[in-house]
């Protein structure tokens, strides 16, 4: 059975030459990845004061919006989530309210503002995408939880303290399928084989 999927973006036109718009989609009972930078790559949460803001902001909207973070990774200029959302409509002001309470914070600790705060090389101020099915769970979930020794901050991602870790993914993956909680029937192209 197919989930309803509501989508929207701030582009009016639906292609841009070859590309096709960014587009948010917003699934109820749904896996998401979740990632946002900040502008320029600026190392904005380098100090553990910045730190610290992000993860009371972030616990906070989360909670709020019910989005159950499974694994969650902090570095100095960016960041990533997966985690479950239980009502897709949730998810723009959900990032509103947290990546505008936390650009405000740090800011407020940084010796020169940086705005806007949030930004990739393509103007995005942050990156979701549902999670179509187990493998994808799975490896966006280990792409999370090593992002510290990808980087290069630890050997040991247990070691590197800015690692949330509230669901283990064993149970995360049976609860996802109990709830029917993947996009299973879109498929994603990456993980195709070709024909």
């Amino acid at each position: 059975m197919s989930k309803r999927v509501d989508k929207i973006s701030r582009s009016r036109n639906p292609e841009r030459g070859d590309q096709y718009r960014y587009e948010h989609w917003l699934v109820d009972n749904q896996v998401y990845f979740i990632t946002a930078r900040c502008r320029d790559q600026f190392p904005a949460f380098a100090s553990e004061a910045a730190k610290a803001v992000f993860w009371k902001q972030f616990d906070k909207y989360t909670d709020e919006f019910g989005f159950t973070p499974w694994v969650t990774s902090l570095v100095d200029n960016h960041y990533h989530t997966l985690g479950y959302l239980r009502i897709g409509g949730a998810l723009p002001k959900m990032m509103q309210r947290l990546h505008g309470s936390v650009a405000k914070l740090v800011n407020d600790l940084l010796p020169v503002r940086l705005t806007p705060f949030w930004r990739d090389e393509e103007g995005k101020s942050y990156f979701d995408g549902c999670i179509r099915d187990e493998k994808q769970a799975r490896l966006a979930y280990r792409y999370t939880l090593t992002q510290s020794v990808r980087h290069g901050i630890v050997r040991d991602w247990r070691l590197y303290r800015h690692t949330h870790v509230n669901v283990q993914l064993e149970p995360a993956i049976r609860r996802s399928h109990e709830l029917k909680a993947f996009l299973d029937d879109v498929p994603y192209k990456r993980y195709q084989k070709p024909k």
